[in-house]
């Protein structure tokens, strides 16, 4: 089954290709159309176009301290140069000698180095002195100014003025080596904790919520002193900066919410750590009969960042498809297609359906792979290959099911992305409370509804697993049978769920803090609370990926043992496939709620017995 949409998908990727010019923003680009640091082909009617730009790699300004915006266009001419200048020049004389020297043409391209000094219109086709001295910036390679009036105003212009796409690939271009390295970061941190878990005992799970507590706590802290410290630096004039510094006051307002929910649940279910740790070997059982399921999320990751690789390359063709228009003085400039913004719409659509659908097909397999081994009645005999036989069954009946779903999900998602893209372009304009108050609520209810969807599907993926049935078959049979399961056992898979998700925001809290440390060295031309947001998020997506095949076998595990007490009596005639370990600690959480019923009903009989009997 092909999902829909695809052929459409398919028609954007080869118009962007067509259309798009990726390298005009990666490189940089002059007033004249050609593409720095690369070969270029004519542009018809201007006749600086089509140059060869190999050598010259650098984005110049050639009135980097008086720059202007003048219907979205910058007043300057821009030019592709071998290199920047480094020093401050303050004569023709000095420019011809650095063009001389360096192979470095400040000038118009039509205007020979011989000719800096004779030529009677050098005024208007060279830099206008004195040429600051500047330094190649990892800002889409242009030659910033050093000197600190014309930095200021330079940056003021380039970065507050240009577009938000341009502003936030800047942050993440400067500062790509940290990110990267992050990223890194939270793939060793992930797996540590994956590693955790499968070896999990009461110790390490004391050390691991002492480690959460304690990374709570500290990027908190930190986040308000950062904060504390954005507010009392006087240096603050860009608007990059008051940016990070309304993000940071974000940041901490959410982590201290967080940290606060988290240390009451942690607080609340502190005794019920040994029963988790019991639990987690029953998952360990269950997963040692399939070991290679602790690979699948490696396999699942590739396929996800090759994808947004692939999605993310599209992207910047889209936002640089255009059509070159020649304007006075033979420069050109580039105008966005017709029905180009609503691509960027279809995109956005693409990119969360297709990676909800693989997301689904890696829950759907694990499930799939742990129903095989559990219904088994041999247990010392378990099934061969059953991750195979899982992958074979959903490409070859499923799909249908994993489109669905994923789709569902894609819908609500939908409405929480325009609810963001609207608060967005709202913000800062005039609001009333009531209009703030139903844009938070809309989104939180949105928020809610994805989260209860995506489990409402994560029990249809398994039940479907269990009984080959579709996707709203196996949702109506799900329910049923989670409306018939002991409301302890759920208990104790929801505080198994929570710990799985503290693994997550241990690794979150980690890579949050390396970055705040990482990022704050450079907070003049970065946007770099985006690039934290996006590392922040790869880090939740990372341990997702990983922790997921915990969180996928529990499911499926109380779902499975649902559908077993449902079919089976324990009877010589019909026993539980279930194994001897899963039963004992069944019978386990049985006899520790009978008590504890026990010790309240007790409790309360005293309390009637203490009560003051009325005089008469």
């Amino acid at each position: 089954m092909q999902c829909p949409g695809a052929q459409y998908l398919m028609f954007i990727t080869g118009y962007s290709v067509a259309a798009g010019a990726t390298g005009r923003l990666l490189f940089g680009y002059d007033s004249f159309g050609n593409v720095c640091g690369q070969k270029n082909s004519p542009v018809e009617g201007a006749p600086l176009s089509g140059q060869d730009m190999t050598l010259k790699k650098h984005v110049f300004f050639m009135n980097s301290c008086h720059l202007e915006v003048k219907d979205v266009r910058l007043s300057s001419t821009v030019l592709c140069v071998a290199s920047c200048p480094g020093e401050q020049l303050d004569t023709l004389e000095e420019v011809q000698l650095f063009a001389d020297n360096n192979g470095s043409f400040l000038c118009v391209y039509s205007l020979n180095s011989v000719n800096y000094t004779q030529n009677p219109n050098a005024d208007s086709l060279c830099p206008r002195l004195p040429v600051p001295p500047s330094k190649s910036f990892p800002l889409f390679n242009r030659c910033v100014p050093q000197t600190p009036e014309c930095y200021s105003l330079f940056a003021s212009v380039l970065i507050n003025d240009v577009d938000i796409l341009h502003r936030i690939l800047s942050g993440i271009m400067s500062g790509r080596d940290t990110i990267l390295g992050l990223c890194i970061f939270a793939l060793a941190l992930s797996l540590a904790m994956m590693v955790t878990f499968r070896f999990i005992t009461t110790l390490l799970v004391h050390i691991f919520i002492a480690l959460i507590i304690v990374g709570l706590l500290f990027v908190c802290s930190v986040l308000w002193w950062l904060y504390y410290d954005y507010t009392h630096d006087l240096s603050i004039e860009l608007d990059t900066e008051r940016e990070n510094m309304k993000c940071l006051l974000g940041f901490a307002l959410v982590s201290t919410v967080i940290t606060v929910v988290l240390l009451g649940l942690i607080f609340v279910l502190r005794k019920r750590i040994k029963l988790t740790v019991e639990l987690f070997q029953v998952i360990n059982k269950a997963i040692s009969n399939s070991p290679f399921l602790l690979f699948q999320p490696l396999w699942t990751f590739a396929i996800l960042i090759s994808f947004w690789v692939f999605w993310m390359a599209v992207l910047l063709s889209l936002g640089t498809a255009g059509a070159a228009r020649v304007i006075e003085g033979g420069q050109v400039e580039y105008q966005p297609l017709v029905g180009i913004r609503y691509m960027w719409w279809y995109h956005l659509i693409g990119l969360i359906w297709t990676s909800e659908f693989i997301l689904t097909c890696q829950h759907m397999m694990v499930a799939g792979a742990l129903v095989t081994c559990y219904f088994n009645r041999n247990k010392n005999d378990p099934p061969d290959r059953p991750i195979l036989w899982s992958l074979s069954i959903l490409f070859r009946y499923h799909q249908g099911t994993a489109i669905k779903g994923s789709f569902l999900i894609t819908v609500t998602r939908i409405p929480r992305t325009i609810l963001m893209y609207v608060s967005t372009a709202l913000e800062g304009k005039q609001r009333g409370p009531c209009s703030r108050c139903v844009c938070r609520h809309c989104f939180c209810c949105s928020w809610c509804l994805d989260k209860c969807l995506r489990q409402f599907n994560q029990n249809a993926y398994t039940t479907t697993a269990i009984n080959g049935t579709d996707f709203c078959t196996s949702a109506q049979g799900a329910l049923q049978l989670l409306s018939k399961k002991s409301s302890h056992l759920t208990s104790v898979q929801c505080f198994g769920d929570f710990i799985i998700f503290l693994g997550k925001v241990l690794v979150v809290c980690f890579t949050v803090f390396g970055g705040l440390m990482a990022f704050n060295y450079n907070r003049a031309l970065q946007v770099w609370a985006i690039p934290l947001l996006l590392v922040a998020f790869f880090a939740y997506f990372v341990a997702q990926s990983f922790l997921s095949v915990f969180e996928t076998v529990l499911d499926a595990l109380f779902l499975c043992f649902a559908v077993d007490l449902e079919t089976n009596d324990g009877s010589s005639e019909k026993p539980y496939f279930m194994d001897q370990e899963f039963l004992s600690f069944v019978k386990r959480i049985n006899r520790v709620n009978a008590e504890r019923a026990q010790g309240a009903e007790h409790a309360s009989r005293n309390e009637e017995g203490a009560e003051l009997q009325p005089v008469v």
